[in-house]
């Protein structure tokens, strides 16, 4: 089997997520055919999707002037797995906090942009994740809180006694950036548990 991946490319870890999803899929035995999408047209034919990290407001401004927006809640609608990182999991949550951020509203989260600091306060953490055997190197930069999550929001991880993993139906959305490690289990959780035949 091969996997049609989209990585949303307006800005952020396009290349790093790519290599994750390769990885993942080759622990699978299956490969994976990653797209970059700048414009619209793309995610329709895409069988996962990856919102990444970058800057938010960038990031939903960009998403929405480009027509790709309607596309992502489209893609979530029909229950197709996203996996949204940092600034992703800003852009994809019901409230940013933030009016500059037009949200996508598929996560049912209050997340709050930076919350654990500025870029010299980044930091790794072990993190126990739900089902995994072993700590996930977790890598926090500029990392947003998940301040709330809705009562059908499965919280995954928590670091300092806060939601940094959630699952929202097929939306996986991390406070961190899985795709700085060579551990691929959260690309895997997030696109295999549901996508395996």
């Amino acid at each position: 089997m091969s996997l049609r991946a989209g990585v949303l490319a307006v800005q952020g870890d396009v290349s790093e997520h790519a290599r994750a999803i390769e990885r993942a899929a080759a622990a699978h035995n299956e490969s994976a055919e990653v797209v970059e999408i700048r414009e619209a047209g793309l995610v329709p034919d895409c069988d996962v999707l990856l919102l990444p990290g970058g800057e938010s407001t960038t990031i939903s401004r960009l998403i929405h002037r480009e027509g790709i927006a309607s596309e992502i809640e489209a893609h979530v609608a029909d229950g197709n797995p996203v996996l949204a990182t940092c600034a992703g999991l800003i852009v994809a949550a019901s409230d940013a906090q933030d009016d500059r951020v037009d949200t996508l509203n598929i996560v049912d989260a209050t997340v709050e942009r930076n919350a654990f600091g500025r870029q010299k306060d980044s930091f790794e953490a072990p993190l126990a994740v739900d089902g995994f055997e072993g700590s996930f190197p977790a890598v926090f930069i500029r990392a947003p809180v998940i301040d709330y999550v809705g009562s059908d929001v499965e919280v995954l991880a928590s670091w300092d006694d806060r939601p940094v993993a959630i699952r929202d139906g097929p939306v996986v959305g991390t406070s961190f950036h899985p795709e700085l490690t060579e551990d691929p289990r959260i690309h895997d959780l997030a696109f295999f548990d549901d996508v395996q035949s």
